[in-house]
């Protein structure tokens, strides 16, 4: 899961063109609450046996809320990569920084991501995930069913829907369709505050600095612009009954139809 800057407050870039994730409020990508709900439904579903669903989260030192916020939900425990030559990093290496996390925490059944984060919403760590971790992929999950070791899942596309099944251990990518997340309760915040949270490094994970941040980045922004401020909007008055007409033209010269 990760930390983002929040959607409603005046989110900045740095002077390096990458995005401002320390000055800034941030959260928990709500994208990515969807992860966290569907990895609590299926340790419900097999109650009784013996299941632990970590949070891992990449980010600066005020990402730990985005993992603690996932404690109070109802995860078991948090892991937290920090390390300032991360910073800048593009998906290839955050990806290489998950996957080698992911190792450190030992044999998983079920690696869960959300669909795309709600910053750069590329929507490919799942994939590079599943390659660098060796495993099969179910991904843009609406609805997720697991039995024993087998996963389900069933997928929403433009033209068709189609239902997808894969044994585990495997990476599953889920919509904002599969269900919606649940409220951190009291008592869940109370529990947060005792569950084990474990702070990492790249050194703790064995990834040589020069492998991540911004130098080494295979994509880069070139250029920022505020964006401009809103104009009075036009109107269109209807007193001659030639509203209709002004309105389709202005829509016709907006592409809109």
């Amino acid at each position: 899961m990760k930390y983002v800057p929040d959607a409603t407050a005046d989110r900045q870039f740095q002077s390096d063109n990458t995005v401002d994730r320390v000055g800034v409020d941030g959260l928990l990508s709500e994208l990515d609450e969807y992860a966290v709900e569907q990895s609590l439904q299926i340790k419900e579903k097999r109650d009784g046996e013996d299941v632990t669903v970590t949070a891992l989260c990449v980010g600066p030192e005020k990402a730990v809320d985005a993992v603690r916020k996932s404690l109070q939900m109802g995860v078991d425990k948090g892991v937290h990569v920090v390390d300032d030559a991360i910073a800048g990093s593009d998906a290839a290496a955050t990806s290489l920084v998950l996957a080698k996390a992911i190792e450190k925490i030992g044999p998983v059944d079920l690696v869960v991501c959300g669909l795309a984060s709600t910053d750069a919403a590329m929507s490919v760590v799942p994939a590079m995930l599943a390659e660098r971790l060796g495993l099969p992929q179910v991904t843009q999950a609406a609805v997720v069913e697991t039995q024993g070791d087998q996963v389900r899942i069933k997928r929403d596309g433009d033209a068709a829907t189609e239902v997808i099944g894969g044994t585990m251990p495997l990476v599953l990518s889920v919509t904002d369709q599969s269900g919606e997340a649940r409220y951190p309760s009291f008592k869940g915040i109370m529990a947060a505050k005792k569950k084990p949270l474990e702070t990492l490094s790249l050194s703790d994970l064995g990834v040589d600095a020069g492998q991540v941040g911004l130098s080494v980045a295979w994509t880069a922004v070139e250029e920022t612009a505020a964006r401009p401020p809103r104009t009075a909007g036009e109107i269109v008055k209807d007193e001659d009954g030639s509203g209709a007409t002004a309105l389709v033209e202005f829509l016709a010269s907006k592409k809109f139809i």
